[in-house]
């Protein structure tokens, strides 16, 4: 970061204000948006600040959210102080290490129990001081669906889809929204993965909130369990499955009349979607904002989406097509991209 860049030092010039001292803040990282995040030290405490083009990523929702999130009882920052004009959120800083980094096969079961343990609380928390949260309705799966279409069918691998393909997806998508719209609606993070909690002591953390919904009951579990970036055994995911499942009709979450059975479709099928918008997002970040390190994670999403949706009969068709049209033109493109960035740097 430097004098070149005008955010940077307005956001320097607004912390020093607010410590009446001068801080250096560390870029972190940036996210799978507009925003990015910063470290800062002052005498002896860390605090992390968020830097969120106020046209492009409203600071409004995370604020809110993180107040609901900590009246509930989930471990979140704090929010110590905006600035509204140019959205820039200090807050405490609740850990440095995501979950994903300790993550091995003996230890992901005990920690991703002890995640799954926080899903009914983010379940309970439907409002916030704004208001409800937005309903991820109908219209909004099939918006997030498109997605697929648009940036990675289209714009990614430049493929022109025939009539009978079109349809094929109308179908596709048509099933997956009645599946999602037929769940129970809960308080629903939204992007609830191993990246988006933080190690703190014994505790989880959680971050990354702000676009929180109600939505169906399975979409957090399946987001952490079928994650993006990390694929665990099947075996495994089925006993977290199994785990989750039991703690939500605990909780009185899910009607007693409901069966596993019933269940697993919601999950697997929820899953479906989540890749499936996923993938196009993943070509979204490239093509759009020039983050080129989000193409690596497209194989592991149309992976699953073939491997899982041949277990429907519903989603076979559009399973068998990922992965005999659309997975080899990835991987082909792939291949094209890397050989011409070995060219352009020899």
């Amino acid at each position: 970061m430097s004098l070149s860049d005008p955010r940077f030092v307005a956001l320097s010039h607004w912390l020093n204000q607010y410590f009446a001292a001068e801080v250096t803040p560390s870029l972190i990282c940036g996210d799978a948006s507009f925003r990015r995040y910063f470290r800062i030290q002052h005498l002896g405490k860390h605090y992390i600040v968020s830097d969120s083009p106020i046209n492009l990523v409203p600071i409004a929702p995370f604020v809110a959210i993180a107040k609901a999130y900590q009246a509930a009882g989930l471990l979140v920052p704090q929010v110590l102080a905006t600035c509204n004009e140019q959205g820039f959120v200090l807050q405490t800083d609740v850990g440095e290490q995501q979950l994903l980094s300790v993550l091995t096969q003996h230890n992901v079961a005990d920690y991703y129990q002890q995640a799954l343990n926080l899903l009914p609380t983010i379940a309970s928390v439907t409002h916030t001081e704004l208001g409800p949260l937005t309903d991820y309705n109908a219209e909004f799966v099939q918006r997030e669906l498109m997605i697929f279409v648009d940036w990675l069918v289209n714009t990614h691998i430049d493929y022109t889809l025939t009539d009978n393909e079109q349809q094929m997806i109308a179908t596709t998508f048509e099933a997956l929204t009645q599946s999602a719209m037929s769940q129970p609606k809960v308080g629903m993070h939204r992007d609830y993965h191993s990246r988006n909690l933080l190690l703190n002591e014994d505790a989880l953390a959680v971050i990354d909130f702000q676009d929180a919904v109600l939505g169906p009951i399975t979409y957090d579990a399946v987001s952490l369990l079928r994650d993006c970036y990390v694929r665990w055994p099947d075996e495994l995911v089925q006993q977290l499955m199994q785990y989750h499942y039991q703690l939500i009709k605990q909780h009185k979450l899910l009607s007693q009349e409901v069966d596993f059975a019933t269940y697993q479709q919601w999950f697997d099928l929820m899953g479906l979607q989540r890749h499936i918008k996923a993938a196009g997002i993943f070509a979204r970040l490239y093509h759009r904002d020039s983050k080129r390190g989000y193409l690596a994670d497209i194989p592991l999403t149309l992976q699953y989406i073939v491997d899982i949706g041949s277990q429907y009969p519903q989603m076979a068709e559009f399973s068998a097509w990922v992965s005999h049209v659309i997975a080899p033109r990835v991987a082909q493109l792939a291949k094209v991209n890397i050989a011409n960035q070995v060219e352009n740097n020899a």
